[in-house]
């Protein structure tokens, strides 16, 4: 067994790695740039070894740094995570030149499968269903119109050495696969240093479903069940669940020995994923093999119970898969949610800074049976960049049993840990995560990789509060303000030598709602009574100035962040933000009169959505522009955002130059 592994990588993932490696007794080193030079994966390590500037081009990715950190810490193994330089096939030589194990498959394996184009030919030669489309390069803009224009519309235009959702863009027409192709290529030369395009047809109404494979040096290679990953946002998968709601068992006996054929076919060993795209009918395609840990393994090994960084070091210390395909057993159901550092109310555009509040749902083993577990490579207190990835956390949630019941456990489970997370100071997608949970889509599991873009056509603008889930917040703002008037009475009492009562009869109003009630202390809690009918008592340990507690209304159970806005409580709970106000009777009356402020207007500006630079400018002053039209590009945390035109104008100013680095809102044309 290896003494010493070096993390080629950072964040969750190599705090993920590092953990297994404890448990194991191996010695861990971490490498890190500036930008990481207080994070939580350098903490966590044993050794760390700086690399260079934050952006990765200058530090993560060059192979002679990461060289450097092995031969000055005698590390004798290297887990390469995922991105970076874990399918770079000079990696994997490099360190085996060296005498250093490569904690992944062999640079062959890499070498066939990094590549698009190489893997499906070498998936039909091994007897794969792949998808129609053009395996060749394509020269320019042109060219790709011409073949996707041949293979038939829609068409998905990918990088070659692609992952992650970099360099993918869906064509529906001329237009789109002229632009598609020319941002592909750009992200893709900026995130992977080459700019290959292919393009292939692209399967509507389709589902992604991916086959974890694991094998050894041995000769051995066994699937792991599947994992459904069709909730994705711009090709990025947010929600993914093990098993899927979809396959069947013969279906996913023919996708696993599929699997383990084009493994065989390229001699591979080590952790691995074969990804596949499912019709409606059942159909599947193979879409590419990703030759590394993937971001969702938590699920299955929730499902299986192996862990597979700990198989993965195992196999690359040459030892024998301890377990055969008759002995894989899938048990119980398992969510994962990646939390990201977006702004969902802006078209999920990233959000950097540093976060003020981090308090993630506790992990381990619940009453219940469901498990919590999280997986995270920040801390409270930590800097969130605009260098890498967005991710901030992975959040997934396991409930035992079979079929459907396990299913709604699992997902009711992770609704109940996203209630539970707190995080401030930046903008993230916990209220879009736990929407899409308590979506009757998701719930059915009638899933595509275009429900997001399906249900949320207009981005996500938060999720409006039923009648029903109105009179429960209502219920909690007015037992919440019993507890401050209580509390308020008691310290006024103390100091006037005078005690006042607090007033029984409330107005609360929500948006859209108002509703009067009458609140009484009754026990540990209050009991909240309506003006249009019935009651409901609630109780909770919640005291002034928590900012999240747990509140029993009725016979539900409500895990809700509370913080005071001005005059009112800001409720959170379920995707569900909203400002409370809970009033006396006459000031609700008078509150009925006061005019609304409006927002400024900035319909004649462009601002930018979000840190990031100006990559570039596709107008000029004095110029018109048609809705629609491409203004500026930004690029943020490694992506590409086109900035387009809504409305028809004339551009009157333009303010940011190629190369600014632009700050939330800030402005980069005006129009007349």
């Amino acid at each position: 067994m290896f003494k010493k592994i070096l993390i080629a990588n950072r964040g969750e993932i190599a705090c993920r790695v590092i953990k297994t490696a404890k448990k194991l007794g191996i010695a861990t080193v971490a490498v890190y740039s500036d930008a990481d030079r207080g994070a939580l994966h350098v903490k966590m390590a044993d050794e760390a070894v700086h690399i260079g500037p934050p952006p990765s081009s200058q530090s993560y990715i060059v192979i002679d740094k990461i060289l450097a950190a092995i031969r000055q810490t005698g590390a004798d193994a290297v887990h390469p995570g995922y991105g970076f330089l874990s399918e770079n096939t000079h990696f994997a030589e490099a360190l085996q030149a060296a005498g250093v194990a490569f904690i992944g498959p062999p640079p062959v394996a890499i070498e066939a499968m990094g590549d698009k184009i190489t893997s499906k030919r070498i998936a039909a030669s091994a007897g794969v269903s792949t998808v129609p489309g053009h395996m060749g390069l394509i020269e320019n803009a042109d060219e790709a119109v011409r073949i996707a224009a041949g293979i038939g519309y829609p068409v998905m235009i990918k990088a070659s050495a692609g992952g992650g959702g970099k360099g993918m863009r869906i064509a529906w027409n001329d237009a789109d696969a002229r632009e598609g192709f020319q941002s592909s290529r750009n992200e893709a030369k900026s995130s992977f240093g080459d700019d290959r395009i292919f393009i292939e047809k692209f399967v509507t109404q389709p589902r992604h479903i991916e086959i974890q494979l694991l094998g050894d040096q041995h000769g051995n290679l066994i699937y792991l069940g599947e994992r459904e990953c069709s909730i994705q946002r711009r090709n990025q998968k947010v929600i993914e669940e093990a098993p899927s709601p979809f396959l069947d068992a013969t279906t996913r006996k023919a996708m696993g020995e599929q699997a383990v054929a084009l493994g065989k076919a390229v001699g591979y060993f080590s952790a691995g994923t074969v990804e596949f795209i499912v019709d409606c009918a059942r159909n599947f395609y193979f879409l590419e093999m990703n030759t590394r840990l993937q971001v969702e393994h938590p699920v299955t090994e929730l499902i299986t119970g192996i862990d597979l960084v700990e198989e993965m070091i195992r196999v690359a210390a040459g030892e024998k898969l301890r377990i055969t395909q008759n002995n894989v057993r899938l048990s119980g159901w398992a969510v994962e949610s990646r939390l990201y550092a977006e702004d969902p109310y802006r078209n999920f555009l990233p959000s950097i800074g540093r976060l003020t509040r981090y308090r993630p749902p506790l992990e381990g083993r619940r009453d219940d049976g469901s498990v919590v577990r999280s997986d995270t490579g920040v801390f409270e207190g930590g800097e969130i960049s605009m260098y890498y990835d967005p991710m901030i956390a992975k959040l997934c949630a396991f409930a035992p049993g079979e079929g459907a019941p396990a299913r709604a456990a699992a997902i009711e489970a992770m609704g109940r840990a996203l209630d539970d997370f707190e995080i401030e100071g930046i903008g993230h997608n916990l209220p879009f995560l736990s929407a899409v949970m308590a979506h009757p889509r998701f719930r059915q599991g009638a899933l595509t990789t275009a429900f997001i873009a399906e249900e949320y056509p207009h981005g996500f603008a938060g999720v409006a509060p039923s009648p029903e889930d109105a009179r429960l917040l209502a219920a909690v703002a007015a037992h919440v303000n019993l507890c401050c008037e209580t509390r308020n009475i008691q310290i006024s009492g103390t100091l006037a030598n005078h005690q006042r009562k607090v007033g029984q009869d409330w107005v609360v109003t929500l948006p859209a709602h108002e509703l009067a009630v009458t609140v009484r202390a009754q026990g540990d809690g209050s009991l909240v009574e309506f003006a249009d009918g019935g009651s409901l008592v609630v109780t909770s340990d919640w005291q002034p100035g928590a900012s999240h507690a747990v509140f029993a209304v009725g016979a539900a159970r409500m895990g809700i962040k509370v913080a005071p806005v001005n005059s009112a409580l800001r409720l959170r709970w379920r995707g569900i933000d909203v400002q409370a106000y809970v009033r006396s009777p006459r000031v609700a009356e008078l509150a009925r009169l006061m005019p609304q402020k409006l927002p400024p207007d900035t319909s004649k500006m462009l601002l930018c959505p979000m840190p990031g630079v100006v990559t570039s400018i596709a107008v000029r002053e004095g110029e018109p522009v048609e809705a629609g039209q491409a203004l500026a590009t930004v690029e943020a945390m490694k992506m590409e955002n086109v900035l387009r035109a809504e409305r028809d104008g004339i551009v009157r100013r333009i303010a940011a130059k190629t190369g600014t680095s632009l700050d939330v809102d800030e402005l980069i044309l005006e129009f007349e």
